[in-house]
């Protein structure tokens, strides 16, 4: 990826830099983000490089968030071992772009330990951002005050926005992980917030 212009708010280079230093396919999660971003200006990022493990294998994953004046985007990358399909081992990435107008909803929630011992990094933070593209429902039996009833209440339940969510830990990524979320948050919420 390169920097079309010196302007000092673009931070394509330092974003190039952070995929690279994950040492995770760089090439690819580049091509994959170049392409997305399609020659914006990068005013945030974050980056984020998750191993999980899958029966005794463990599998990498990257998540890419970017911020740029009018979107926002989300790429990420996952490692496969060959299938039938493609007999050598693969990576596939998505990517989805979303204007900035169509967010509805940043919500970021910190965890703070031993909050009475005064201010303190958060030990952990989840951002979740909602535009309307994926929802999922949440039911549960109702029932009523009444403790000896067994009538049929039938279900209650909710309709939850859940388009991207991501949490990190200062345990497992880094306290510069959870600040480098945070700060991602702060710049989004600033893009969106009404007129």
């Amino acid at each position: 990826m390169q920097s079309r212009s010196a302007r000092p708010t673009d931070r394509t280079a330092e974003l190039r830099t952070a995929i690279e230093r994950t040492g995770y396919y760089p090439e690819v999660v580049v091509d994959g983000v170049q392409g997305a971003v399609g020659g914006e200006e990068v005013l945030a990022y974050y980056v984020h490089h998750e191993p999980t493990i899958e029966r005794d294998e463990v599998r990498r994953h990257i998540t890419v968030a970017v911020l740029t004046p009018t979107r926002l985007i989300q790429v990420h990358t996952d490692e496969h071992a060959g299938d039938q399909l493609l007999p050598q081992p693969y990576t596939s990435t998505s990517s989805e772009a979303v204007a900035l107008s169509a967010v509805r909803s940043v919500v970021v929630t910190r965890m703070t330990t031993n909050p009475t011992k005064g201010p303190s990094l958060p030990a952990e933070a989840v951002l979740t951002i909602g535009w309307g593209g994926v929802s999922r429902i949440e039911l549960m039996p109702a029932a009523c005050d009444d403790p000896d009833c067994d009538a049929d209440h039938g279900y209650t339940g909710e309709l939850l926005g859940d388009d991207f969510s991501l949490r990190v830990s200062s345990a497992a990524d880094g306290k510069d992980a959870v600040l480098g979320l945070l700060a991602f948050a702060d710049a989004l919420s600033a893009l969106t917030r009404p007129a």
